[in-house]
Order: C-alpha cells, then structure tokens, then sequence
C-alpha cells in the first residue's frame, strides 16, 4: 500500500499553510472541545478563517466514537459539499475525520454503505495533525468505530483514507497529561511490535517497525516525564506516525484482537487496554517470535549484547512488563473493576476479530485466549 502523504514535521510548523489553503473555498475543521482551545489551534483556526471563505467546525467527537456519533455529526453539517477536511486531535477525532473526508464529497455514499464496504471510493482533500502520539491514525488506512449493538468495534479500511497531508507538530502534544501520553505510547508501542511480528510482516513494515521502536524506547518515558520537551514529543510523533505505516504495510494481530472487545463493551481507552495485554500477549507469542523479539530488544538505549537470541526475547517481554508499570498504568482488569465473570464473552468476543487472529505467528485457540486473559486477574493466580 503506497503512503503518498506529503509530511510537514517540527517546530511552529503550522504558521503558514497558506500554500495549502489558496484557492479552497469550503473547509470542515474536526476536533473536539479540549484541542479547540489549544492556543496552537486558535492560530490554525484563525488562519483557516483569513484563507478560506466557509469554515465549518466540528468540535463533537467523542471518545471512542460509534457508527451513531458520525452518523449525527454528518447530519448536523451545514454541507458535505467541501475541498478540505482538516483533522486536529487524537485517534477517533482523525478517524473521524477520515471518514468525513469521503463522506463530504458529491455523491458521496452513506455511512451504512461504506460500513458495507461499498467501492469505488473518492475523498476531498485531507490534512490530519494528531494531538497524540500513539495511534498513527494519520498514517493507516483505518477508521475505527464502535458498535454498540454487538459491544465491539469494527474497522473500516480503504487506501482512500489515506490523507494528502500529515503535520507533526510537538508542541500541540504538550498538554497531554502523563496518563494520556502514557497509554497513547503504549499504544504506539504495540502497533510497532505486532507488525513487526505479524505473519503478514515485510520488509516495508519491518523497516517501519525498526525505526519507529527506536524513537519510542529513546524518548516514550522522557516524553511522559518532561511534556516540554519538544524533541522526546517529536521523537514520540513520528514513533507513532511510524506504527501507523507499518499497520498499513502489515497489520496487527493478538494485542489489539483481545483489547476490542475492552473498548467495545467497558469502554476502557484503547491505549489502556493494549497496556495491559502487552506483555501477556506477547509472553504468549515469544515462541514463535524469537529473532524478531531479539531484533527489537537490540533497539532499546541499554540493550545488553552479550545475550543470545532466546535470552534477548525473554528480556524484551520482562521490558515491557515493567515500562507498563514504570508508566503507572494498569496491569490486570481487576483494577479496572472487570472480574474473572466476564471471561467467557472476552474470549468469544476476541476470536471473533479474525481480521487480525489471522496474523499472530501461532495457531491461536479459545483455551490460549483464555490464558492470557487469565494473567489479567492477579487474585485467580495465587
């Protein structure tokens, strides 16, 4: 899949747009309320303003957003006639964003049609600017939806949601509180390390992964620790832009299967649920993984190289147990106030992604899913 995205990184790097803007006529701004009052984007927005004669903006996007909340946003637009869609924000505000990006052009098809997987596709122009470092929303081909009716999410994937433009802007990352910039690494984390070891891994994803894990181990923690600096946010940005292209080369697999159904019917945030399933997900896959693991655990600041291969597997899982709980993030659903009750639907419900089952290096059963999410209930394990 070929990213043509042209992009703008660094610095103020939103000052002057105008080489994109000349000549639009109608643009829609989506974001939410938080990022709308970020001085950064009050900038971009009055930019926007003095460029463009019909600014729309949508400030609604919810949090794990569902089929019904575009659904709304699409019907209270003023027109789905326009030649820029502009997003600023977090994961769902830019999938959102792409979604709107088809679905504001003429003779656009429905939302229910494009759920169905109606092709062919077209989209207006399209510039996303992530808020977080971690979901690579902005670099995949993806646009995520919950589904309330059936407690899950679904993706729906088109190359044509590839935006035009992506601009990596650290300083619109700064106010992201330490839990947010936390489970929004670790969620950059394991896009990079599920394709790295997917079935589906090449050596377009593979490069991708490789570069992308090596910003993250050098900057996630500094990113968290000190939210100022601009270089530990850039790093972090292009880690997950980096995620993003490798989900779009490879794909994910065991990780993101089980923490669907988390986001899907507890409604626990998307980087906090891939928290607590890394290290048990990938303690499971090891096995069948061990010079990829080994090849990751080289990236990391102080990997010891006098290990063989096995040892450096072993020691990259035992890494990302602990930098979850370096993070202070949770590492058993019991924290979160699911108990050991809820496990028959958990493991149904994950082996229902096939989508992305498919890719884990192993053969996968019900009794496996299970297991692993055993490890998630610390008070059954003793």
């Amino acid at each position: 899949m070929n990213i043509n995205s042209t992009v703008i990184s660094g610095y103020q790097a939103l000052n002057d747009l105008s080489y994109l803007l000349k000549g639009r006529q109608k643009a829609l701004l989506v974001t939410d309320k938080n990022i709308e009052g970020i001085p950064a984007v009050q900038t971009l927005i009055a930019q926007l303003k003095q460029h463009i004669a019909s600014l729309s903006v949508v400030n609604s996007v919810p949090p794990e957003p569902s089929q019904h909340d575009v659904a709304a946003i699409v019907a209270a637009l003023p027109t789905t006639d326009v030649d820029l869609v502009i997003g600023v924000g977090g994961g769902s505000v830019l999938d959102v964003a792409k979604l709107l990006s088809i679905l504001c052009v003429k003779g656009a098809p429905t939302l229910e049609a494009l759920l169905a997987g109606e092709k062919p596709l077209t989209r207006t122009t399209s510039l996303l600017i992530p808020t977080t470092a971690g979901t690579g929303s902005e670099a995949t081909p993806n646009a995520i939806l919950a589904i309330p009716e059936k407690e899950t999410k679904v993706g729906i994937i088109t190359p044509v949601m590839l935006p035009d433009y992506v601009a990596l802007v650290p300083e619109l990352t700064t106010s992201m509180p330490p839990h947010i910039a936390s489970s929004t690494g670790i969620d950059a984390l394991c896009h990079l390390i599920e394709c790295f070891t997917a079935t589906v891994a090449n050596p377009v994803s593979d490069n991708y992964a490789m570069i992308g894990m090596k910003k993250l181990f050098a900057s996630l923690e500094t990113a968290v620790a000190e939210p100022g600096n601009l270089e530990a946010r850039l790093n972090m940005l292009w880690a997950s832009y980096y995620g993003g292209a490798s989900i779009a080369h490879a794909g994910t697999h065991l990780v993101h299967a089980m923490s669907y159904p988390l986001g899907g019917k507890y409604h626990i945030p998307h980087g906090v649920a891939n928290a607590i399933l890394l290290a048990p997900c990938m303690r499971f896959v090891r096995p069948a993984a061990v010079s990829k693991f080994a090849q990751a655990y080289d990236l990391l600041p102080d990997a010891d190289q006098t290990l063989d291969e096995e040892a450096k597997s072993h020691a990259l899982v035992e890494y990302f147990a602990a930098l979850v709980q370096r993070l202070k993030l949770p590492a058993s659903l019991e924290e979160l106030g699911i108990g050991p009750d809820h496990l028959p639907y958990l493991v149904e419900a994950a082996l229902d992604v096939q989508r992305l089952m498919k890719n884990v290096p192993m053969k996968v059963s019900a009794d496996d899913v299970r297991n692993v999410y055993l490890t998630l209930f610390p008070a059954l394990n003793h």
